[in-house]
């Protein structure tokens, strides 16, 4: 019986992540003016993979990624002058938006973006 109550939180948990699903388009305010950023998010239970592109600094994928209830949270690497970094996106999704804190571990200002499921 134990096993079944556990079970059944495991799932209850697991059902309640947030549907990040699909495509999305984001802006952020920068040291330069607005940035625009585009993610392809694939939600597997728990798990988040896909990929982010910018017209700043191009492809990148989306590691450690994890969608835990509305919070989400997963890594990409840049490369921008010939250096790469690692770059940590931290979120909140609320309806068809999540709000993101992206921090760089070596240091720099943290950029807030606010993502929109793309046609809504």
């Amino acid at each position: 019986m134990k096993r079944l109550f556990l079970w059944m939180a495991v799932f209850a948990l697991t059902a309640s992540a947030a549907d990040i699903s699909g495509n999305w388009k984001a802006t952020a305010e920068g040291p330069n003016g607005m940035m625009e950023r585009t993610f392809v998010f694939k939600v597997d239970g728990q798990k988040l993979t896909g990929e982010t592109t910018s017209s700043f600094v191009g492809k990148s994928t989306i590691m450690d990624g994890k969608v835990d209830g509305d919070n989400v949270t997963f890594t990409i690497t840049v490369r921008f002058q010939d250096n790469e970094m690692k770059l940590n996106y931290k979120g909140k999704a609320s309806g068809n938006e999540i709000k993101f804190t992206v921090e760089n571990p070596a240091g720099g200002p943290t950029l807030e973006w606010l993502a929109k499921r793309a046609g809504s």
